[in-house]
């Protein structure tokens, strides 16, 4: 039986002025999948996040977690509730360590289902901290990271940086992971390290993931189902073999023939 979704897009709709970022987008996101989410510039996409995260209240449609409309719900309820999010641009805090950014992820005590329960356990603040020490040590590992954990965030290389994003994002464990460009400025072997611990998401911890990337490659590989935007709407959607072969993806965005 196939899982029922633990995130949807209902008909958002998102206008600036005059201008429609999006009309009428569907989308739903199950249990333990990454879909991608690709297309041009300006297709939407981004905006697309900002609506499923909270940043902006779109115009028209609803958000579904769990089948209940979010649609005017905070950032920060949707962030209790297991949602999470990594942006464009670095959102790190540069001046504090790297185990202190993972460490601060987990300080409001969120929706990811272990934290409230250790700080109940906790006879003293002091054990709660080491708690969340632990927990931020243990995902570092996890991520290639553990070597870094003293060095100042501000201080590090962009691929290393977005890893490090990941890994804040995950400190807390989330139910939905809504990834943005995560592989931009990485090298080939930080991409592939960073594919490696998003499948162990999915398969493992049964994290949904949606993901924009402009790395084609690293979609199409990744992804079980890749949903193309253009113009704000919803161009296509399948398969990354479907995507790939369809002639309207090519002519708007790939720019290639599909291969053999």
């Amino acid at each position: 039986m196939t899982d029922a979704p633990v995130l949807q897009a209902v008909g958002i709709g998102v206008r600036f002025g005059g201008v429609r970022a999006l009309d009428g987008v569907d989308l739903a996101l199950r249990p333990g999948e990454v879909c991608g989410l690709i297309g041009p510039n300006g297709a939407g996409k981004t905006t697309l996040f900002d609506a499923l995260s909270g940043i902006r209240r779109p115009d028209d449609g609803r958000v579904l977690l769990d089948g209940t409309d979010i649609t005017r719900r905070s950032p920060v309820w949707r962030a209790r509730h297991g949602m999470r999010r990594t942006f464009q641009r670095q959102q790190l805090f540069g001046q504090l360590t790297v185990a202190d950014n993972l460490v601060v992820a987990q300080e409001w005590r969120g929706g990811g289902g272990g934290l409230a329960a250790d700080l109940l356990a906790a006879p003293t603040r002091r054990a709660y901290e080491r708690s969340r020490r632990e927990r931020a040590a243990a995902v570092l590992r996890a991520c290639g990271l553990g070597d870094i954990g003293t060095s100042y965030a501000g201080a590090l290389p962009v691929g290393r940086a977005r890893m490090v994003e990941l890994a804040r994002a995950v400190a807390d464990p989330p139910r939905v992971l809504l990834l943005d460009e995560p592989a931009s400025g990485m090298t080939d072997s930080e991409s592939g390290h960073l594919l490696s611990v998003i499948r162990h998401l999915t398969v493992e911890e049964r994290c949904a993931v949606l993901l924009v990337e402009h790395n084609v490659a690293f979609v199409m590989e990744l992804c079980t189902r890749v949903v193309v935007l253009d113009l704000g709407h919803v161009l296509a959607e399948g398969t990354p073999a479907e995507v790939r072969a369809d002639p309207k993806v090519t002519d708007a965005y790939l720019g290639t023939a599909p291969t053999r």
